[in-house]
């Protein structure tokens, strides 16, 4: 006789045994879960053929290569925890697919590239039209030490106070339309660019960086994109126009170019390889993760670039929160 509170129950025993055989059972185990196997490799299959998924309707490929890299940084957990509950080895290996995908094309990004050295800092801010503190926007920027400043959506009504408070640091500055370029170095050659939107976002200038070296600054707004119900993705205004931007920037006689800005599309987005595909991009090649940009309050995509050709970016970084719906930048460049 055992007494109360001693020993284990057989039955119990013998219970709990056979939910363990049943847990490891190797037939159960590889039968359950097909479903969320097949759903992995459709996604390792979407990630390596983004670049096929035709832009004809809605643009649907420059949509889903803005938010290329959630597909595994969401995808894959959330696949994962259900292969778990599911008991599901099939599932788990079928993971291994989209995950060696994501690491091979994003696994760069998520690592500290950030060097020391440069001998020029630049920074760029979308300060949004609607900001209710441009006069506080302007302190964080001067606070941020960079030598060459671009600004776009400026507001009319703003612009008084951006040019107040960064007047005393930056005594160079060029405006056109509404965006603008303030530096610690003497411009010439200032000229509004034409992107073929009606307006002026855009504006090209020459500045005689350390060293008496001439580097081509360039700052540009492209058009906004929408997501609509109706319409998808509705980007063609901001192709347009960074076709044209690329072709300006092509035909640069200056050998080194950097190009700030708010491109309302990431490096990954292929309708923007009319500049992407001749510049590098400042946080990609020394930056700390992705960089994301916008929304400010929560960041998803980083649309606001620094870009450069002919110039060695040494390290990248975003700067903080300002009353803009866009999170500024800054990089440390060597000319």
């Amino acid at each position: 006789m055992t007494e109360p509170g001693q020993g284990q129950d057989p039955e119990r025993v013998a219970s709990l045994a056979r939910r363990l055989r049943d847990w490891w059972r190797p037939e159960g185990m590889w039968r359950r879960g097909i479903v969320l196997a097949v759903s992995a490799v459709l996604l390792g299959l979407l990630m390596i053929l983004h670049a096929h998924v035709p832009n004809a309707v809605g643009n649907l490929g420059s949509l889903l290569e803005t938010f290329l890299p959630w597909l595994g940084m969401l995808g894959i957990p959330v696949l994962l925890t259900a292969a778990v509950l599911r008991r599901s080895t099939t599932a788990i290996v079928a993971l291994v697919l989209p995950a060696v995908v994501w690491a091979g094309f994003f696994g760069g990004q998520v690592t500290d590239k950030r060097g020391t050295g440069g001998n020029l800092i630049v920074a760029t801010h979308n300060v949004y039209a609607g900001n209710p503190d441009p006069a506080g926007t302007a302190r964080e920027i001067v606070k941020a030490g960079a030598d060459v400043v671009a600004l776009e959506e400026l507001a009319g009504n703003a612009l008084p106070k951006y040019e107040e408070g960064l007047a005393k640091t930056y005594p160079y500055r060029t405006v056109h339309g509404t965006v603008g370029l303030w530096s610690k170095y003497p411009l010439s050659d200032v000229a509004p660019l034409n992107i073929k939107i009606g307006w002026t976002r855009a504006l090209r200038a020459t500045v005689k960086a350390p060293g008496g070296r001439q580097v081509a600054f360039y700052v540009a707004h492209l058009p906004s994109v929408d997501v609509q119900l109706d319409a998808g993705f509705t980007a063609n205004r901001r192709d347009k126009s960074a076709a044209a931007l690329g072709e300006a920037i092509a035909a640069e006689r200056l050998e080194q170019v950097i190009l700030l800005g708010d491109l309302n599309g990431t490096m990954n987005d292929r309708s923007l390889a009319p500049v992407t595909a001749q510049m590098r991009s400042a946080q990609g090649v020394a930056g700390d993760g992705f960089g994301f940009t916008y929304p400010a309050g929560f960041p998803m995509a980083r649309i606001d670039q620094i870009m450069m050709k002919g110039i060695d970016p040494m390290s990248s970084w975003s700067l903080p929160r300002t009353g803009s719906d866009h999170l500024p930048l800054a990089a440390s460049v060597k000319i």
